[in-house]
């Protein structure tokens, strides 16, 4: 088959890159190893700043969103006893984040139009990236004008760029986050992040009868050496230490143990292969900010492919590269720091720790540290760092 934009991966990085380039009259084929039922069901992050948000719904796949998503003008730093909030509606007055999880993004966009996208796609290779660009796959052949690698951390498009073109960045965290999904009604109205001497952990919640809890685990922890009573007692010991908080538990219905890393690649583009998403970086989850920088590389490609179609210009696609790794990398740091800001790294350094208690205590008493904190949070305006 013959179209304009060859896409590999159905995450909200391929799908909403198809939906905005059909919005400029632009075609597109997205190719997805997994089913339809498997990506629809993947849990993954579930904070969406200000601008995905604003994305989505001028995209069409906005009803649902504003529906059921749940909008937070707030966020609790909890530790040493006492809970701080760190309010988005008082530092950066219009700004929010909603909770919203990725897997009902996926379902959105999907729904939208699903004639483009080909589940269930195998041997996926992709091919004269310089010049003629195709993607093959068993049983058929996709001929495009360009390639946009939406296809993850572990894909293949990133790895068939030939050696010594990127230059990776990388960073491993000593440990790792235990996640789990839990049919419980929230114990609190916003986030909780919570620094103890035992280790981080974060009250989340994907809607009022869902909730969504994090835990700091060591890397060689495994999901057998954490039964439910361990999550539960361990979730209170890290929570409930301001007076008159209670954790409700419930049944757990999704569990997971997911490694702390960091990664980029530099560039994100090679020939016509233009990488975005998860292929291109990786952040702690810790800011939140996965999801949110994919939907910002897409922005940037549809704006850039648009002005090629529509102009004849390729200055746009030349610069795609630069201008998403301004945001990349002021991503990048502030998921490094609330990591650093959030978690117990050595308990045999009482140096450290006091230092991270002096620092806590900065942001929470200081408007200026904390206004740094919450217009990160809840998303830079699009454009911001662009030369």
């Amino acid at each position: 088959m013959r179209t304009q934009v060859g896409i590999v991966g159905a995450g909200p990085a391929g799908l909403l890159l198809s939906h905005l380039l059909a919005q400029r009259g632009i075609s597109s084929v997205v190719l997805e190893k997994h089913s339809r039922s498997y990506v629809e069901s993947r849990v993954r992050a579930g904070v969406l700043e200000q601008g995905t948000v604003d994305t989505l719904v001028e995209a069409g796949a906005g009803e649902r969103l504003l529906r059921e998503g749940l909008v937070h003008r707030g966020i609790e730093l909890r530790y040493g006893g006492a809970g701080h909030r760190i309010a988005f509606d008082k530092l950066v007055p219009g700004r929010a984040i909603t909770v919203y999880g990725q897997q009902e993004v996926v379902k959105d966009l999907i729904a939208l139009d699903p004639s483009r996208v080909r589940f269930e796609v195998s041997g996926v290779a992709v091919h004269s990236l310089e010049d003629s660009p195709a993607i093959t796959f068993d049983g058929g052949r996709v001929e495009c004008d360009f390639i946009a690698g939406c296809d993850g951390f572990h894909g293949i498009t990133r790895p068939s760029v030939p050696d010594g073109v990127l230059t990776t960045f990388e960073r491993a965290y000593p440990f790792s986050w235990l996640g789990i999904l839990a049919r419980v009604s929230p114990s609190a109205e916003e986030l909780i992040y919570a620094a103890t001497p035992r280790g981080f952990a974060l009250h989340s919640m994907r809607s009022p009868t869902i909730s969504r809890f994090y835990l700091q685990v060591s890397s060689a922890d495994t999901l057998e050496s954490w039964p439910a009573d361990r999550i539960w007692s361990e979730l209170r010991a890290r929570l409930e230490t301001v007076p008159g908080f209670t954790l409700e538990a419930g049944e757990i219905i999704e569990s997971g143990i997911t490694p702390m890393r960091s990664f980029v690649t530099e560039p994100m583009q090679y020939g016509r292969l233009y990488l975005a998403g998860d292929a291109a970086h990786i952040v702690p989850p810790t800011g939140a900010k996965g999801l949110n920088l994919a939907v910002a590389d897409v922005r940037v490609l549809t704006a850039a492919l648009a002005r090629f179609y529509e102009e004849g210009s390729s200055d746009a696609l030349d610069a795609y590269s630069a201008d998403c790794l301004q945001r990349v990398w002021r991503a990048q740091h502030f998921s490094w720091w609330m990591t650093t800001l959030l978690h117990t790294f050595d308990t045999d350094d009482p140096y450290a720790q006091r230092l991270q208690t002096s620092y806590l205590d900065y942001v929470t008493s200081s408007e200026a540290a904390a206004t740094t904190l919450a217009e990160n949070y809840v998303g830079l305006p699009y454009g911001w760092g662009v030369q």
